[in-house]
């Protein structure tokens, strides 16, 4: 895929204006308090493995409207007390997979969390757990329609709310230090973690890498992949919905939470992404509001730097962890 976006040095600097509803922390908040009212303690069931340096857990946590969320929660063997922790969210159509699959930031001392994702699972990977009980309207095949007519019953609504109720399940648990936990994912799974900062406190980094999600009237259009383009075959069918569309993203952009978060982020950005146009990234990344480094690849599609990236992730993170001096 050859270089689309503006040149790079424009891209670097680009921090549009974004549409942001007058009541979006209003939204927010009560969409929040109405499904943290609902919430039950998290339930942890031990999983036998043939993993012998890590423990296993089947995690049934209360997501939006009380529903049940699925993940896995690691530990390493040996260890009792709180732990600084990772929640990780997932790429588009992926599922949690199996247990074995998500070893490094355990077998890196940390304790782990994985989310699964509502009602995917079932596009790559090995599967998921947790459906999506909530109906909707018409929708193009995918994710990125489904409720698109009206913020209140987008997809997404469901899906920001369990990543926040995930954030306060865990820090619930005896093994987690609830003062030092941090978020990350991969495309979909960067744009729920700035999701997640935006919508909690007191979270010690935020690793978004190749992150989905942010500057839809920029993204949508711009790029002919999915799962953008999903939104481009649904108004070249509903003609005259394009206001109320992006009037329902708007509340949903990635850029409206960055403006929000409190904690420090590292970013990944791919130069050549055809699926994340790079300068949407940088939307996010430059309406940061804590301070928020990156790491650009220059000729990587939306693979980015894949596994050379997190080392960089574990070394920028620890650097967060180590205690201030007095």
């Amino acid at each position: 895929m050859p270089r689309f976006d503006a040149p790079a040095a424009e891209v670097r600097e680009y921090r549009p204006e974004v549409a942001e509803p007058a009541d979006f922390d209003a939204f927010w908040r009560s969409t929040l308090a109405e499904s943290r009212a609902l919430a039950a303690a998290p339930r942890l069931t031990r999983v036998e493995s043939p993993l012998t340096s890590v423990e296993v857990y089947d995690v049934e946590f209360s997501g939006f409207a009380g529903d049940p969320v699925r993940g896995w929660f690691m530990v390493p063997v040996g260890t009792d007390g709180p732990l600084p922790t990772i929640v990780e969210f997932i790429g588009y159509g992926g599922g949690r997979g199996l247990p074995h699959e998500r070893l490094p930031w355990v077998s890196s001392g940390y304790a782990y969390f994985l989310m699964d994702t509502r009602g995917q699972g079932s596009a790559w990977g090995t599967g998921g757990g947790t459906p999506d009980p909530h109906g909707t309207g018409p929708s193009f095949p995918g994710f990125m329609t489904r409720g698109i007519e009206h913020h209140d019953g987008y997809y997404y609504r469901r899906v920001f709310t369990d990543a926040a109720l995930a954030i306060d399940a865990l820090r619930s648990l005896d093994r987690v230090d609830a003062d030092r936990v941090a978020v990350c994912g991969g495309s979909q799974g960067g744009g729920i973690a700035i999701a997640a900062a935006g919508l909690s406190k007191g979270l010690v980094g935020v690793m978004p890498d190749v992150p989905f999600l942010c500057n839809f009237e920029r993204a949508v259009g711009m790029t002919d992949r999915d799962p953008y383009f999903e939104i481009v075959r649904y108004l070249s069918v509903h003609r005259d919905a394009a206001e109320r569309v992006f009037e329902t993203l708007s509340y949903f952009d990635g850029v409206n939470f960055a403006k929000r978060a409190v904690a420090p982020a590292f970013f990944s950005v791919a130069m050549m992404d055809p699926v994340c146009p790079p300068s949407t990234v940088y939307a996010a990344r430059n309406h940061w509001g804590a301070s928020a480094d990156i790491v650009e690849y220059a000729f990587n599609e939306h693979e980015g730097g894949a596994g050379v990236h997190w080392p960089q992730q574990a070394a920028w993170l620890a650097e967060r962890l180590v205690p201030q001096a007095a």
